[in-house]
């Protein structure tokens, strides 16, 4: 099992009429999310639930880490929801079956 350890599962799935890469994030990641989740419910106001989006898809997509929240705001909202989704899902959390 120590050969595992570090190992990064990602696969595939569908946004804006394409694919992009994700992967499973850690237990410490996840745990980051959660804390990222609290801190958002405090918050007031949609920009702190659009930073979540943000934060959890640039922490778990391939190449999301260089696109800026200007670039973010170009994308149609309920493409994000649906990324966020699917990555939260394949990681364990939400209602999203991980299908792998």
């Amino acid at each position: 099992m120590k050969h595992l350890v570090g190992k990064v599962i990602k696969k595939k799935v569908p946004f804006m009429g394409d694919e992009v890469e994700i992967r499973k994030l850690s237990v410490a990641e996840v745990m980051d999310v959660q804390k990222m989740v609290n801190k958002a419910t405090k918050a007031k106001g949609d920009d702190a639930q659009l930073g979540l989006l943000r934060d959890v898809i640039r922490l778990a997509t391939i190449g999301a880490e260089e696109i800026t929240d200007a670039d973010f705001n170009t994308f149609p909202i309920a493409e994000l929801n649906d990324l966020s989704t699917a990555i939260l899902g394949f990681s364990g959390l939400g209602d999203e079956e991980t299908g792998n």
